[in-house]
């Protein structure tokens, strides 16, 4: 029997940088048993240009990207959501919309990108190390079968993902 596929919202306050980054990461890590989608509460009016520069350089398509309200994902025809994770620290406080289905929420919460000032090249090197991070936390997201483990198991699990930073792993 096909495992059935995870759907994942990652939040954002502008969904111009860190949102998007993830969402390309588990969309394509997740290789079909996760689909993820990106929004956020005051979203900007297009992806941040080194956000779309750093995911070309690394082979991504980035011509369907586009910071989309959460609003979007409230709705009764949106996807039932399996989990929601907030990328930023501001979102995390929001009040959010109530969301189709009963996802699992939790907080990867890791520096803003798009709030560096400063040269180019420190610029791309934020933006990439911001990527690395959110990519760690995907691939040991997409190493588990979300399905064999019990809600709790699986509430403290994703948790404990968005505590890590570098090549730190989750304890089972």
């Amino acid at each position: 029997m096909p495992e059935r596929c995870c759907t994942v919202l990652f939040l954002c306050t502008g969904n111009s940088a860190r949102s998007l980054m993830a969402e390309c990461a588990l969309n394509r890590l997740g290789k079909g048993r996760f689909q993820a989608f990106s929004a956020g509460s005051h979203p900007m009016p297009a992806p941040h240009p080194m956000t779309l520069e750093v995911l070309q350089s690394l082979g991504y398509d980035t011509s369907g990207l586009r910071s989309k309200s959460w609003e979007e994902f409230s709705r009764a025809d949106s996807p039932e959501l399996d989990f929601v994770l907030t990328v930023c620290d501001k979102a995390r406080g929001e009040a959010c919309p109530v969301w189709p289905g009963t996802p699992i929420t939790a907080h990867w919460g890791v520096e803003d990108p798009a709030a560096i000032v400063g040269p180019r090249y420190e610029q791309q090197r934020m933006f990439r190390r911001i990527y690395s991070e959110l990519e760690h936390r995907v691939r040991l997201l997409t190493s588990f079968r979300p399905q064999t483990l019990d809600r709790l198991a699986l509430q403290r699990r994703v948790e404990q993902i968005g505590r890590l930073s570098g090549t730190d792993t989750v304890s089972s």
